[in-house]
């Protein structure tokens, strides 16, 4: 609904409204709540017509909403077009980007391994595992585990 609840936190505090101020009390307390909510709503934007005029002409098409860090990188980095990172971000393939990598890291060609695939007519994996991924084979009952002083 709104502010991350759900309708059954909604008819709890419904519930627990009525407990607390009770059915005969509650239109006057929801009156009361509802008053204050518009005058704040009043007073916060004559506080900003207010900003507005003290900051001068050159501001008019200011919005407070431009003050979130995400809103500011949206409206003036994202969808500027002066900067070209529609074509950067349409350009990159982070899944090719990605495959070449593991298969720098692997030790395999990427182009002979889309050469053969595309030949082949269906994507083979590569037939050479990495060491990491072999299984273990059995440690004499005299040989100490290894040791990686990186993982400890």
């Amino acid at each position: 609904m709104f502010f991350d609840i759900g309708p059954m936190e909604m008819i709890a505090l419904v519930i627990l409204a009525v407990l607390v101020f009770g059915p005969d009390k509650l239109p006057k307390v929801i009156q009361d709540t509802m008053s204050f909510i518009r005058k704040v709503r009043a007073f916060s934007d004559s506080a900003k017509e207010d900003i507005r005029k003290e900051l001068g002409p050159e501001f008019k098409d200011f919005e407070f909403e431009d003050l979130n860090p995400k809103t500011y990188i949206r409206k003036n980095i994202l969808e500027n077009e002066e900067l070209g990172l529609q074509d950067l971000r349409n350009g990159f393939d982070f899944r090719k980007e990605m495959a070449e990598v593991t298969d720098a890291v692997n030790g395999t060609d990427t182009t002979a391994a889309a050469a053969s695939a595309g030949a082949a007519g269906a994507a083979s994996a590569p037939t050479s595992t990495p060491d990491r991924l072999r299984k273990r084979e059995a440690l004499d009952k005299d040989e100490p585990p290894p040791f990686d002083s990186d993982a400890t």
